[in-house]
């Protein structure tokens, strides 16, 4: 568990790194003192705009220290998300950061061991991968066999391949925690 100031550490990291990338500055030097952040974690950072999905990158392998893998998942969440375009700088002030912290991956053995909105899943087979966080199931409704269903079609694999006994698939855990939405304008009834 990270405490308030490591999250907010990690935040300030995520919104710096977005802002620097955004306006083509060198990503400011980081100087961490924190043992949390030094460890070898797994991160995504996802981005939001008006509540709507704006990017999410990241790395399910603790490969790096855990701020340097927030650092890159949320340069690449703003700028290399192929489904998205580049966040612009207009769009910037918009932005909400949401930084989900892996456990370490545990190999499922069965479907009961999966806890919606608690587990997230990764799945692989050859050179397919395709990861889901804890909290997409529960934002869509999905029950385990459809999110286990989903993480397949996320990898590229049909769904009916999730019996195969090549296929390995993963759980994890996840700290989610993000920045508060921006603020809207208040309403002035005098303008209806």
């Amino acid at each position: 568990m990270l405490s308030d100031s490591e999250k907010q550490m990690l935040l300030k990291i995520a919104r710096q790194t977005i802002d620097a990338a955004i306006n083509g500055r060198d990503v400011p030097k980081a100087a961490i003192t924190q043992p949390a952040l030094l460890e070898h974690a797994g991160a995504f950072v996802t981005l939001h705009e008006n509540f709507e999905l704006r990017g999410c990158i990241g790395y399910a392998d603790p490969s790096h220290p855990l701020f340097e893998t927030v650092r890159d998942a949320a340069e690449k969440a703003a700028l290399q998300d192929p489904r998205f375009m580049p966040v612009s700088r207009d769009e910037l002030p918009c932005i909400e950061i949401e930084i989900s912290v892996l456990s370490p991956l545990t190999e499922m053995t069965s479907l009961d061991e999966i806890e919606i909105g608690k587990h997230g899943l990764v799945v692989e087979l050859g050179d397919h991968r395709g990861l889901l966080l804890p909290q997409v199931a529960i934002q869509a409704g999905w029950d385990k066999e459809t999110y286990l269903r989903q993480t397949m079609r996320k990898s590229g694999l049909p769904p009916h391949l999730w019996h195969d006994r090549e296929l390995k698939v993963y759980w994890f855990t996840a700290e989610v925690f993000g920045e508060p939405p921006p603020s809207l304008p208040e309403h002035d009834p005098a303008n209806t």
